[in-house]
């Protein structure tokens, strides 16, 4: 039997996960077919519930990737940290169903910094205050991180991104979006989870950043966005959120084949790059 598997959300269609995912099996020989489906919140268990013995799991994004944590049987440490899981694996054993969650999003966000050299930072500033900009505090942490920024809209919606952060040991200081944006920046590393369009050339006319400080802007259509773009021509250095996507993506592909986000694929070096080809990161 073809083991299925699927991105769901809503709005799904601009996804890249059936290109990552395909390449990986691709190289792997495995014979998998992974689609994806538009569910939109409270269809979730519904959706399930009609899923039958040929479905391997199923990745998640918003605004599933919180709805989906009271469907699951088990968590990892990060989904429960997080609040928020993006990737479930079914298991039957004697007819009985099990559903397995993981949040692989908070090692996208470490592989992509990673890929500039970064593996330690004391300080981080977080833009956004949503889902992503809690599994990046514990990504953050994960660095060494002794303190976050939250940068806002509305300071007061981000309570439980600051609730992530003691949770995992972190300090944290909460400001407006505004304010963060209009000022320079002196963290050595900053995370944008904004989405690409919400940002304008007034909004940033004096976000300037310490030569040579990093962004990874999780927003990648377009790309690059008007934030990465200018944060670069200022002197700092952009990471696209491809980088975190093909990560957190790897980590998916771990988890379904192994039942194991840390355990290594056979050949993985090979599944990675056809990953990264597949969404244009590399020739």
């Amino acid at each position: 039997m073809t083991s299925r598997l699927a991105v769901l959300g809503s709005p799904i269609a601009h996804s890249k996960s059936p290109d990552l995912h395909l390449a990986a099996y691709g190289v792997l020989g495995l014979d998998w077919v992974y689609t994806r489906a538009d569910v939109a919140p409270g269809q979730l268990s519904d959706f399930m519930l009609g899923l039958d013995e040929s479905w391997r799991g199923l990745s998640l994004t918003m605004p599933l990737k919180e709805e989906v944590l009271s469907l699951i049987d088990d968590a990892d440490v990060q989904s429960v940290l997080t609040g928020a899981a993006n990737t479930v694996i079914f298991g039957r054993e004697s007819g009985s169903l099990s559903v397995q969650g993981f949040n692989t999003d908070v090692g996208g966000v470490v592989e992509a910094l990673k890929e500039t050299g970064i593996t330690r930072s004391s300080e981080v500033l977080i833009l956004g205050a949503g889902a992503t900009a809690r599994s990046s505090v514990v990504a953050a942490a994960e660095l060494g991180a002794e303190h976050v920024t939250i940068a806002a809209r509305s300071p007061e919606k981000a309570e439980h991104v600051t609730a992530v952060a003691h949770n995992s040991g972190v300090a944290v200081s909460v400001v407006w979006l505004a304010d963060a944006l209009g000022a320079p920046v002196d963290a050595p590393i900053t995370i944008s989870t904004l989405p690409g369009f919400s940002v304008t050339a007034g909004d940033i006319a004096l976000f300037e950043p310490t030569p040579g400080a990093v962004l990874l802007d999780v927003a990648y259509d377009p790309w690059p966005s008007l934030l990465a773009s200018t944060w670069q021509q200022r002197g700092g250095v952009t990471v696209s959120g491809l980088w975190m996507l093909a990560h957190q993506a790897l980590a998916q592909v771990r988890i379904f084949v192994n039942g194991d986000p840390l355990l290594p694929l056979p050949d993985e070096t090979a599944v990675f790059a056809a990953m990264t080809r597949a969404i244009g990161l590399t020739d």
